[in-house]
Parts: structure tokens; sequence; C-alpha cells
């Protein structure tokens, strides 16, 4: 394995871990067995857990701002943005994990300083993102511009986020429908 493959294998590899276990029940051990290297390999790549979960996380948020300029490129309107957005979760509800920034968030008060700001990161950037497009469907007249689009943002997220952590405590796999966010903006 090229060391470029072996550096994505591990923040893949480890992103999983993190959906599946949570940062704290992982360790390197998990890694070696999981991709098939030596520790020291691993440390080669990544020297502590802390540089590897920080690099998890902004790739993921790298990768969340693309999924975001997507949406934005291919849905015209707010409430089929809003839709894409619902389904990011969908997907990762399909494969039995917590959202990357749920599990985080959960563990927040034990992960490192760095991990902790990046989750905070990670969750306003997911705020603004879903503020500003409330804002723009309001501004079009697709929205009613009932409530505070900032609010409105946070009950969606909050929606998204903790269907997730219900759909996996249940071993279900649950849907939210789309009314509901309708019902968050005051469409229904």
């Amino acid at each position: 394995m090229s060391p470029l493959n072996t550096r994505e294998s591990l923040i893949e590899s480890t992103e999983h871990l993190i959906r599946a276990k949570g940062y704290s029940a992982f360790s390197y051990a998990d890694l070696e067995k999981e991709i098939g290297i030596r520790k020291a390999s691993i440390h080669y790549h990544f020297p502590t857990k802390e540089d590897l979960g920080v690099c998890v996380v902004e790739t993921h948020l790298a990768h969340l701002k693309e999924q975001f300029m997507s949406i934005d490129g291919n849905c015209p309107e707010a409430l089929g943005r809003l839709g894409a957005f619902a389904r990011l979760f969908t997907e990762g509800r399909s494969t039995g994990q917590l959202p990357l920034c749920g599990a985080l968030a959960a563990e927040m008060t034990v992960l490192p300083e760095k991990m902790q700001a990046l989750t905070t990161t990670y969750l306003e950037t997911q705020m603004q993102w879903l503020e500003k497009t409330i804002l723009g469907g309001i501004a079009s007249g697709e929205i009613p511009p009932t409530g505070d689009a900032r609010q409105k943002a946070y009950e969606i997220l909050s929606l998204l986020e903790g269907a997730s952590f219900v759909s996996w405590g249940l071993q279900s796999r649950g849907e939210i429908g789309p009314s509901v966010i309708g019902l968050i903006l005051g469409k229904n």
C-alpha cells in the first residue's frame, strides 16, 4: 500500500470507528487489525491519536463544505436544499453509524481541546448553512417569515442529529419525513 493510500485508509477507518464506537473507545490496535498494518506505521503517519482525530474532522468538514456547494448548485429551492441535507443523515443512518459530528459532540468533555474546537466549528458550519438556506427561502417567499431563522436552523439540526441517535439506539432505520422540517419552518 502506498503512503498516500495508507494515510487515506487510516483516515477513513478512523472515521468509521469514531462513528461506530466513539473517539475514546477506538485505539491504534483497532486500526492495526482493521487495516493490517503495524502500529509503528500508523504512528509514522499520525504520531498521536489526537493528530489522527484532528485530520479526520478536518477532512470530513472539507467534505461537508463540498456537499453544501453541490446541494446549493443542484437544488434551486430552499426546501429542496433542506431535503438534500436531511438525506445526508438518512444515508448515514443506513450504514448503522452515528453522524461524525454527533458522535464527537457526545464525547465533547473528553475530546482534546483542538478536537473540541473543530467539533464546534463543524456544528456551526452546519448551523450557518441552514440559517442561510432558511433566510434565502424566506426572501424568495418559499418559507413563511415566522420565527428566528437561527432558531429554526437549530431545531432542524437537532431533529436530524437526534433522529440519528434514536435510530442507532433502537437499531432501526426510522425516517424523518420532509413534512416535519416543513412544520419547523411554519410551512404546514
